[in-house]
């Protein structure tokens, strides 16, 4: 639990503009960087954190202002939790699958649904978790009356003891469809499970979960219409804009580690004593290194602008997307997610190189920026990120929508 003094954000003028939330991302970070490494090696669940994020408005940064939501776009998404990420790679990614979750109803559903959706987790700060979990079996969805029913487990829940609100997915029993509805995170029969246990993301709250026959409206199935899905080419637009989400958190955890590593540098770093310079500072080699891992995380950082600007287009007018355009939409994010993974554990294995032996000690904390990114960038192997250009550069196929492409 953060044991900083929280600021007076609930007392201060709402942010306008993207450049203004992107600041007050960046003072939210500020607090949640002060006891980080405690915070990391303590692995308790982030529940004042997620409230610092509720505090600031920024889980309503994608809502409508109407109903209390900031009214902005998935660049300026991007962007926040970056800053977040900087900080705590924990949050910075529980924020961005909150931002996932909290627009899926747009994705998938139906107008009515998603304004519904929308204004409801706006005007109260729902934080949203998910049991989506593709590569588990299928949860089982029945029918009992007016009410769907799911039955089964996910290994994976991000977000879930935190959250207010859960998107569960599953299969209607008898068919291939599936169905997506969003439950209340204390809805009976949905229990989360404390069995989160790996080296990095310690606070994501990514355990497994159980769902045992947790009811829900068949009104609540989005993108139904009288039972029957209404299917657009927008609803696949949801794999590519989480795969932004990890591209930004990716380069935010670099981002934060290279800071972090800078400033151990300054203060603490002692230079080579066979080197001939008095301050760490001075080392060409450190000089050297500082510069390179810096060029490479801002390349990233613009291509990650760049694609995301692409698909603030698709998202601005959804019933205009096609095939072509979403699979050409998908390389682009395939590109910088194998760009972003590939810099970011750069970045976050060499700066020991440059902050020297003592900075292994467990109380600097430096380890959690490798440690983070190496376990979510084994979220799906980057090397089918790479075959998916390398397709489109020889032989301009597109990616076929999966839960992963």
């Amino acid at each position: 639990m953060s044991t900083a003094t929280n600021t007076d954000w609930q007392t201060r003028p709402t942010p306008k503009t993207a450049q203004d939330w992107i600041a007050r991302a960046a003072e939210v970070a500020a607090v949640l960087a002060t006891d980080a490494a405690e915070r990391d090696r303590a692995g308790a669940t982030p529940y004042a954190e997620v409230q610092r994020l509720k505090d600031a408005g920024l889980v309503t940064l994608l809502g409508p202002t109407e109903h209390g939501g900031g009214g902005q776009d998935w660049p300026t998404a991007y962007r926040v939790v970056r800053e977040i990420a900087k900080a705590d790679g924990s949050i910075g990614q529980l924020l961005g699958y909150h931002y996932l979750w909290f627009w899926a109803a747009r994705l998938v559903g139906s107008r009515e649904q998603w304004e519904h959706v929308e204004a409801e987790a706006s005007r109260n700060r729902w934080f949203f978790g998910g049991a989506v979990n593709p590569r588990d079996k299928d949860v089982v969805v029945t029918e009992d009356g007016d009410d769907l029913v799911y039955t089964g487990r996910k290994t994976f829940s991000t977000g879930s003891k935190v959250s207010d609100v859960t998107v569960l997915e599953g299969v209607l029993e008898g068919t291939d469809s599936h169905v997506f509805a969003i439950v209340p995170s204390d809805s009976a029969g949905l229990t989360f499970h404390d069995d989160w246990d790996n080296i990095g993301q310690r606070l994501t709250e990514s355990g497994g979960v159980t769902l045992d026959g947790v009811r829900t409206p068949w009104s609540s199935a989005a993108g139904y219409v009288d039972k029957v899905f209404q299917p657009r080419v927008y609803n696949t637009l949801n794999v590519p804009t989480i795969q932004l989400v990890f591209v930004n958190f990716y380069l935010g955890i670099a981002g934060g580690a290279l800071e972090t590593a800078a400033t151990y540098t300054r203060e603490k770093s002692r230079s080579w004593l066979h080197g001939g310079f008095e301050r760490a500072v001075d080392e060409p080699y450190v000089i050297d290194i500082y510069g390179d891992l810096t060029a490479k995380l801002w390349a990233a950082e613009a291509l990650a602008d760049a694609v995301a600007a692409e698909g603030q287009r698709l998202h601005d007018d959804p019933d205009a997307v096609t095939e072509q355009t979403r699979g050409d939409f998908e390389v682009r994010v395939a590109a910088v997610k194998a760009r972003a993974t590939d810099v970011a554990l750069e970045i976050a294995g060499r700066i020991f190189e440059v902050t020297g032996a003592r900075s292994t000690a467990t109380s600097e904390g430096l380890d959690r920026f490798w440690r983070n990114v190496r376990t979510h960038t084994l979220h799906d192997p980057v090397a089918y990120k790479r075959r998916e250009v390398g397709r489109w550069v020889l032989e301009g196929e597109l990616p076929e929508p999966t839960w992963y492409s």
